[in-house]
């Protein structure tokens, strides 16, 4: 994935709902943004979209046809990621669903970063379909996850 022809669209998605910890999301996605603009990617097609539910998500799927998808949120590990419902509070979406979901886009989707605690176990679930996959084990701080995010597209290109 690190020829420059092969990168083409990349889907940041975030939720933040209400009454959860506080995430520095748009300054995760700015960092993403940047890192690539200056690794010379300026032109490559990145589509974000905040405060996502579960339905914001497929639809982002469809619209976008990404081959990356990056997911910046809360995870709970066996319970699921944290998504927003139509009011943002939290709306809880399980491993089977995730993976449930990339079944329908394994043709398109090459890499999934699941930047959230303890998302290793949707991870697991979303790699039955999907080359590269990667979650978290444990908790992850704020700092850590952006820091982690703007390595991993450095490294990508």
């Amino acid at each position: 994935m690190s020829d420059r022809n092969s990168l083409k669209s990349i889907l940041l998605l975030a939720a933040n709902p209400k009454h959860t910890e506080s995430l520095r999301l748009q300054e995760e996605e700015k960092k993403i943004k940047e890192r690539l603009r200056l690794a010379g990617y300026g032109k490559v097609p990145i589509n974000s979209a905040g405060a996502v539910s579960p339905i914001d998500f497929q639809q982002a799927m469809l619209d976008f046809e990404p081959q990356i998808v990056h997911f910046s949120g809360h995870g709970v590990g066996q319970e699921g990621l944290v998504f927003e419902d139509e009011i943002e509070y939290e709306k809880l979406v399980d491993s089977e669903a995730l993976a449930d979901l990339f079944e329908l886009f394994a043709d398109q989707v090459e890499c999934v970063v699941l930047n959230a605690c303890y998302s290793e176990i949707q991870a697991e679930a979303i790699a039955k379909h999907v080359n590269y996959v990667i979650g978290m084990s444990n908790k992850i701080g704020d700092e850590a996850a952006i820091k982690f995010a703007v390595g991993f597209y450095t490294a990508l290109v």
